[in-house]
């Protein structure tokens, strides 16, 4: 069951992949984007290699049995997802010009 798992983990990354290649080729072409945003997108890939540096060695955990770390490890996967989503609705709130969605006062470093 494990290796199914893992199998749709690194599945889930290059379908991540794909979609930033995606995002990047738009926004390339439509231009006008504002100051940050590409650099924004950009910052995917580190994030996505980070999660398949962590994916690899999740699999060594989950081998070794070393539960621990597989939890700490798939948190910091779901983390780092989060943050590609939660800054991805961001950047497509600024992009569509909407002030009518909720927004996120919060600031970070």
């Amino acid at each position: 069951m494990s290796h199914t798992i893992i199998e749709r983990l690194f599945s889930s990354f290059s379908d991540l992949e794909r979609a930033i290649m995606s995002a990047k080729t738009s926004l390339a072409k439509k231009g006008d984007i504002p100051d940050g945003i590409m650099k924004r997108i950009q910052s995917y890939d580190s994030i996505l290699a980070k999660q398949r540096s962590l994916a690899a060695s999740l699999c060594d955990y989950l081998n070794k049995g070393d539960w621990d770390e597989v939890g700490r490890h798939v948190n910091l996967i779901n983390g780092l997802s989060s943050m590609i989503r939660d800054d991805a609705r961001s950047i497509l709130t600024v992009l569509s010009g909407s002030t009518s969605s909720k927004s996120d006062d919060v600031t970070y470093c």
